[in-house]
């Protein structure tokens, strides 16, 4: 999968839909992104670059099209799923250090490009899959993306009909022409082309519909067949793209140039009953989200997509509000979140925002709002208690300050003697017992459960028992380090916080329980406030 004109068309929702569709069909598939930039991976980007940082199972700190993938497919992805350049010349660099190329020039190509082909080609050998979609990141042209390019020209060689190029495409609608545009398809083909790849299939992002007609003119310049030009039209929701693609038959397209036989229809029954619900829910829930990068939604992506589904099964329109933390304070949090019917502290790094997220954690326990903190946003709840019910005023995180007399929270022991930044935090799925009985346990179904984390920072258990005789219980913790892993307090609606993040493992067919147990909470509380206005009235 390779994309042209511009950045951002929605490569990885393409790619994330073929799967879904492929897997509905029976087949065994799974997606890789390949990143053109240099660092080694993206747990060092900052989220003004780069969006989120995804986290795999086996602790890589991935690219965010992966959460697609993975909300896409309910199939798990893991550090082979995502490559960047910066690994592929570690890679290199590692080999000429140790004499595996014999002394030879290394160069771009063949050692940099045989690189590329060996990580395409490395889930394949496993022999899980039928199918493997690769996105190639960035668009024709770039030039960090040659390398890339080079080497799908000498994969599509290699591997015959075992192997298709499909390349996204833009066609823009001037509305001072109030026309549609094909030059900037043709030329980003020809610039396909001119590397040596010839693609087999065309999507055009396209805001408005593009006539058969001209989507036959494409086909004509671009030497694709005319069946195999497909428009992606703008759609109310990316969960709608799966079922459009199908409609235009992108999935037997696939089949078919591989030679594989088209029989009956995928089975997207649960899909579309996910999709029946979307439409028909009329009711808004209000959920506010605090924290300091709501200015780019892309950095809490995975956490409005998980709040989507679990207000989508409780049969309710989302209508999600980025409250910026760094703007909030004790004069003006009423008036930001008093509408809300429930309220996520964010996750992230750093002092910046941190004391609105106190400001907001204090309102909502004051005024019972269904809360829910994770990662930071967990360790700010800790530190709001201490602060506010302890006593300790000076409490605080030693992320945020080094000489607190009350560090509530720590830097986790094995951290301490860290310093290089990249990939070091505790990353990917640890164990967490929960308590029988508690909110997390019984929205779970289960005393045990695996979760992923990205967090160097954790709950001082010195403080623990303070804690549990002040109200605040800690009712989910790892059984091999006892570090606390989930904090409640039960006295109110629905107050939770957890150290790892759940919004990574939320899919469209399995949405995650702790996000549908807070709705479902929420949707109490806004019932509830309805009766008691019903009331006065």
């Amino acid at each position: 999968m390779t994309g042209g004109v511009v950045s951002s068309l929605g490569k990885g929702i393409i790619s994330a839909s073929l799967a879904c569709l492929l897997k509905a069909r029976g087949f065994r598939v799974t997606i890789q992104k390949f990143d053109p930039y240099i660092n080694i991976d993206p747990g060092t980007l900052n989220p003004y670059e780069h969006g989120e940082c995804y986290v795999t199972d086996d602790g890589h700190e991935a690219d965010l099209d992966l959460g697609h993938y993975e909300r896409f497919t309910n199939v798990r992805t893991s550090r082979a799923n995502n490559v960047t350049t910066g690994r592929i010349y570690q890679s290199v660099i590692d080999k000429e250090r140790r004499g595996d190329y014999l002394g030879k020039t290394v160069q771009i190509i063949p050692h940099v490009t045989d690189e590329i082909k060996r990580n395409v080609k490395l889930l394949g050998k496993t022999g899980e899959y039928d199918y493997i979609i690769t996105e190639i990141g960035g668009t024709v042209g770039d030039i960090e993306s040659l390398p890339y390019l080079e080497s799908v020209r000498q994969l599509r060689w290699e591997l015959g009909d075992n192997s298709l190029c499909i390349h996204l495409t833009y066609v823009p609608f001037l509305k001072a022409a109030k026309e549609l545009k094909t030059k900037p398809t043709q030329h980003s083909v020809k610039q396909l082309q001119e590397v040596g790849i010839q693609p087999d299939i065309l999507v055009l992002r396209t805001e408005k519909d593009i006539p058969v007609a001209m989507r036959r003119k494409i086909a004509q310049f671009c030497n694709v067949a005319p069946d195999a030009v497909i428009q992606s039209i703008d759609c109310a929701s990316i969960y709608e793209v799966p079922m459009r693609m199908h409609d235009q038959h992108l999935d037997e397209i696939v089949l078919r140039k591989t030679g594989v036989g088209v029989q009956g229809e995928p089975d997207m029954h649960l899909w579309q009953h996910f999709l029946d619900k979307m439409h028909a829910a009329t009711e808004e829930v209000n959920i506010g989200l605090v924290g300091k990068y709501v200015e780019l939604q892309d950095a809490y992506k995975s956490i409005s997509e998980a709040l989507f589904h679990a207000a989508t099964y409780n049969d309710r329109r989302l209508n999600l509000k980025y409250i910026h933390s760094e703007k909030l304070n004790p004069a003006n949090v009423d008036e930001q979140l008093a509408g809300m019917d429930g309220i996520i502290i964010a996750p992230g790094f750093g002092q910046r925002g941190i004391e609105g997220k106190f400001v907001a954690l204090k309102w909502c326990r004051e005024h019972d709002v269904p809360t829910f903190g994770i990662c930071l946003g967990m360790q700010c709840m800790v530190i709001e208690y201490a602060r506010d019910v302890l006593g300790l005023p000076e409490a605080n995180s030693t992320e945020m300050n080094t000489t607190t007399p009350d560090n509530v929270i720590d830097l986790m022991e094995e951290q301490k003697s860290i310093s290089n930044m990249g990939g070091t935090m505790r990353l990917g799925a640890y164990d967490c017992h929960l308590v029988p009985g508690s909110t997390a346990a019984k929205a779970y179904g289960t005393d045990h459960v695996k979760e992923r984390h990205r967090h160097r920072f954790e709950f001082n258990n010195d403080y623990r028992q303070r804690f549990e005789e002040a109200g605040m219980r800690c009712v989910g913790e790892n059984p091999a380090t006892h570090l606390v892993e989930v904090v409640e307090l039960p006295d109110k609606r629905w107050f939770v916080g957890t150290q790892y993040h759940p919004e990574y493992s939320s899919t469209v067919l399995n949405p995650h329980p702790l996000f549908l147990d807070f709705m479902r909470a929420a949707v109490a509380y806004h019932e509830e406030k309805n009766i008691e206005k019903f009331a006065e009235k």
